[in-house]
């Protein structure tokens, strides 16, 4: 089974412990805001609702559930990451907890459903040890979809993504995001931290279905970590955002993880607004209310910063969902003229094929023969160099 590395999306600094932290602060009953509150417009939104009734499966590393500013609001699932750590270990809960406090700074009446399918302690460097340690086993990532969607998840906040170019993609994740799809479980995933490298593609955020948020700094223009990529469909702050501690107290994150938490709070809202909201009007909301850069959508922040006021005003009267499975009407063969099934590769004439490998063989033929005269020629090169060596400071004749 093809398995993927799974790692938190968090900026780098957060799952190698170069996290910013402040000084403990007193037990509050709410995670401090800053100016994530009025990039995202959260005062206005939350007049309107405050994402009671609504459950959002956080899928990370843990949340500690007695924390200040989680306590009420958690109910615990299983640990499919299965590491042999715990709740009260340093390294348990730590990416966890964070997100679900931001999740709940933007909807405070929420209910967090924590799925546990990541460690803390999973890095680009040990992708190697976690892909031989999960071979042939079921995807963590999608037994936790899964069971979030079986226990009354509304939404599903993925806050994290692979890390290694080679082992993105897996099957089994794409099942569950679509069973969730099917179930009218909307689901959320961080675009991921890799800048404008390579144009990697970070899964779950790359999957169809799935609605990928990008990381803005202050002044809505991309974080730089943010990564830039055609899946990009919204974004939402990503610096320096103020965040439960599973130590206790608070500290600030960077990411493109907490851009998703905070997502995934304002789809909460529009779910209370309008319990009925599928995830194809949740996404098409979200993109129709942005606060839309000039020159529209694009692969570095999707269709713009997200205006959690105008989303869930107009979640309350969505656009129809036309998604769905729609029978094909066209012709009973693409590949015309000769009517060949789709299922059915054409033969390939024989004159072609021939064709083909004679020119491969000329081609073979004209490249030794080359390497044989550039070696030919080097030798000759050499031989003359060694009879022109002379004493330093001397000129022939």
């Amino acid at each position: 089974m093809k398995f993927k590395t799974i790692r938190a999306t968090c900026a780098a600094a957060a799952l190698t412990g170069v996290l910013c932290t402040l000084a403990i602060a007193p037990a509050q009953a709410a995670t401090p805001v800053s100016w994530e509150s009025s990039a995202l417009g959260l005062p206005a939104a939350q007049e309107l609702s405050q994402g009671a009734g609504v459950t959002v499966a956080v899928l990370d590393s843990g949340v500690v559930a007695d924390h200040p500013a989680l306590k009420g609001h958690v109910t615990s699932g299983p640990d499919y990451r299965k590491d042999g750590l715990e709740e009260g270990d340093p390294d348990w809960g730590y990416h966890g907890t964070a997100m679900a406090s931001d999740v709940l700074k933007v909807a405070p009446k929420a209910r967090i459903l924590a799925v546990r399918v990541l460690s803390d302690k999973d890095n680009e460097k040990d992708a190697a040890k976690r892909i031989k340690e999960l071979n042939g086993k079921p995807s963590p990532v999608a037994q936790g979809i899964r069971y979030a969607v079986d226990h009354g998840a509304d939404i599903i906040s993925m806050s994290l993504g692979s890390a290694d170019g080679f082992v993105n993609y897996s099957d089994e994740d794409t099942q569950a995001v679509a069973y969730a799809l099917r179930h009218g479980v909307t689901l959320l995933a961080s675009a991921g931290n890799s800048g404008g490298k390579l144009n990697d593609i970070s899964y779950p955020a790359g999957y169809a279905g799935v609605i990928a948020v990008a990381a803005t700094q202050r002044g809505g223009t991309r974080a730089d970590f943010s990564t830039v990529h055609t899946y990009n469909d919204v974004a939402a702050p990503g610096v320096a955002i103020m965040s439960a501690k599973n130590t206790g107290g608070y500290a600030t994150i960077d990411g493109t993880s907490p851009a998703c938490a905070l997502a995934a709070g304002v789809v909460a809202l529009m779910h209370a607004k309008n319990p009925k909201l599928t995830p194809a009007q949740a996404n098409d909301v979200l993109i129709a209310t942005t606060h839309r850069p000039a020159g529209g959508g694009s692969a570095v922040l999707g269709y713009g910063p997200i205006n959690a006021a105008a989303a869930v005003k107009a979640a309350a009267s969505p656009p129809k969902d036309m998604a769905g499975a729609v029978a094909y009407k066209g012709k009973e063969h693409l590949g015309t003229p000769d009517g060949t099934p789709k299922t059915k590769d054409a033969p390939l004439e024989q004159s072609l094929w021939m064709t083909g490998l004679v020119a491969a063989g000329l081609g073979l033929a004209f490249l030794l023969g080359g390497v044989l005269l550039a070696l030919s020629g080097r030798r000759k090169i050499s031989a003359g160099a060694v009879g022109m060596v002379q004493p330093e400071g001397s000129f022939p004749g």
